[in-house]
């Protein structure tokens, strides 16, 4: 499909969108980083795992909270029930489950089918 075929977004949308999506691939990233770094160090044993899963879970912690608003802006700008509102925001909790939504609300705001 190509560029011109797409709908135009109002801007303010298009930005929040752009927001949504950089957020919900940063705090996916880090939650399968998480993920990983958690199972290596309980399951396979690595010792040395300590700091980097701390570090990793503790920018988790922040970018999902920039993840939250990120998404209730979208979601109160296209009117969003409260429903997806807040499933959108668990996928946030998921790992690889942001990437997912990400998908989704993409093409549910782009039009596309």
């Amino acid at each position: 499909m190509s560029a011109a075929a797409e709908p135009t977004l109002a801007p303010k949308v298009a930005s929040a969108l752009r927001r949504y999506r950089i957020m919900a691939f940063a705090t996916g990233t880090v939650l399968v980083l998480g993920t990983i770094a958690l199972i290596l160090q309980k399951v396979a044993n690595v010792p040395h795992m300590d700091l980097p899963n701390a570090i990793l879970w503790v920018t988790h912690g922040y970018l999902f909270l920039v993840y939250v608003i990120v998404t209730l802006h979208l979601g109160l700008k296209l009117r969003w029930p409260i429903v997806r509102l807040v499933l959108v925001m668990a996928a946030g909790t998921i790992p690889t489950m942001s990437f997912v939504a990400e998908h989704f609300v993409t093409r549910d705001v782009r039009g596309t089918a």
